[in-house]
């Protein structure tokens, strides 16, 4: 075919082809832009980018170098479970109106596809420990093969000298307590934990779609919303159960050895009332101080033994330092010598909230013993509750020129309870079914009754 007008492209087509050669992985946006420096002004002009783009994809249809190819492979029953962690912050999962923030570890048997999912707060050992058991615990049996990516510290540690990153050996103990062989994708290449990875996305658009159906992604406790993933696992399960049932006849039944969930360790308890979990400060009840205590460090939380009896229950904390104090276990000491607050080592973490740090910060401001009327309110929210002492600083703070202490938090919980009391008491209204009839009659009559009803 003849060209019949002048190529616009002919002053950076030249370059372009070489510099391509050279980066083929160069997008055609950015190149265009780069030539058009080089040029002079309307020689090239960027109405020709859409030329230019298609010129660079026929490019690459010749010349452009080979793609990575992906080789299906024929996956075999029973022999391999894909797990991998997934975080849900983006479907929205609330409690009680807060944001619920989590995991999912997440566990495919690619042959069949059948999954199942735990609620996990981090990608850690304990998680894997209480996941893998929840999985194996399902299913009744233990395939060959557990796959899993490079990426987590809860299976993989980075070997000294090398740089490589090798398993660890909590994580090759755990495999070995289920006779089950761990084996890892190539570093980089998430693919081939395809079905893990291409599952996560299945799951939560399923979850969302349940979400729906439901009405609302808030729930009352976490337990609630355990119970909801459950019955969205099982519901996806159902249609897999023909070759779910092909993969179970390729395991060899074996006895499951139960797995603990979690770690133990030996504490003792300081003379300041806490203890030292990995490299974490807990307080504890003050009559422990002195007390060799064995600690289960599980994924939901900390259960402190003192032989076979359990002596407490701590809140297990993410981070690797600070300190997760509770004033219930202090505040009668405080109470005793509130001198110590102003340099306590951990004071600020006797600020429950930004409403106490704010009644104390107004106390503060107003002069005199302030230290010693904070201790006084949180000794109210030891005895009260926390919420209930936090709503009644709340309504003082708000109020102007508000006084804020222990005796007045009292005083709005006390008018709280009696007005409580007045409705609980309160003789129930009695109603004349009657009246709804003459609603339904219409009329002049029924304006008169829907007057008296609204009354």
């Amino acid at each position: 075919a003849w060209k019949t007008r002048k190529d616009p492209l002919a002053a950076i087509w030249p370059k372009a082809q070489a510099m391509l050669g050279e980066a083929p992985e160069l997008e055609a946006k950015a190149l265009f832009e780069h030539l058009m420096c080089g040029v002079p002004p309307g020689e090239v002009e960027e109405k020709h980018l859409r030329t230019f783009q298609r010129r660079v994809k026929d490019w690459r249809l010749t010349n452009g170098p080979g793609k990575e190819v992906f080789f299906t492979q024929e996956q075999t029953p029973g022999k391999v479970l894909a797990m991998d962690w997934t975080d849900m912050g983006s479907v929205g999962i609330t409690i009680r109106g807060r944001a619920l923030k989590h995991k999912l570890f997440h566990a495919v048997l690619p042959y069949s596809n059948w999954e199942w999912a735990v609620r996990a707060h981090s990608e850690s050992t304990l998680s894997l420990r209480a996941g893998l058991k929840a999985v194996l615990g399902r299913l009744g049996r233990v395939p060959q093969e557990l796959l899993s990516d490079h990426s987590s510290t809860a299976t993989h540690q980075l070997k000294r000298g090398s740089g490589e990153r090798g398993l660890n050996q909590e994580y090759l103990s755990i495999c070995a307590h289920y006779g089950i062989t761990p084996r890892t994708i190539n570093v980089g290449r998430p693919q081939e934990n395809g079905s893990c990875e291409t599952s996560h996305g299945h799951l939560k658009r399923r979850i969302r779609q349940h979400l729906l159906l439901r009405g609302s992604a808030d729930f009352k406790s976490e337990e609630e919303y355990d119970g909801f993933l459950v019955r969205v696992l099982e519901s996806a399960n159902l249609r897999r159960a023909k070759r779910l049932g092909e993969e179970l006849a390729a395991m060899p039944e074996t006895l499951i050895a139960d797995l603990a969930d979690y770690r133990e360790l030996m504490v003792s308890v300081r003379n300041d009332s806490t203890i030292r979990v990995n490299k974490m400060v807990y307080s504890v009840p003050c009559r422990l101080i002195g007390v060799k205590l064995l600690a289960r460090i599980g994924e939901n939380g900390i259960v402190l033994l003192a032989g076979a009896r359990e002596v407490a229950r701590l809140p297990l904390s993410r981070g690797d330092r600070g300190a997760v104090i509770d004033f219930r276990h202090l505040i009668g000491h405080l109470l005793r010598k509130p001198g110590a607050f102003a340099g306590y080592r951990w004071r600020e973490e006797l600020f429950p909230s930004t409403v106490y740090r704010a009644a104390y910060d107004h106390l503060e401001r107003a002069g005199g013993a302030a230290d010693k009327r904070y201790l006084e309110i949180l000794k109210l929210a030891a005895d009260e509750g926390q919420t209930a002492v936090e709503n009644a600083l709340e309504q003082l703070l708000a109020t102007p020129r508000g006084v804020v202490s222990a005796k007045h938090v009292r005083e709005v919980l006390e008018a709280w309870r009696d007005l409580e009391r007045e409705w609980r008491e309160r003789p129930p209204l009695p109603v004349s079914l009657s009246i709804y009839d003459a609603l339904l009659d219409g009329g002049e009559e029924s304006e008169c009754v829907l007057e008296e009803v609204v009354a």
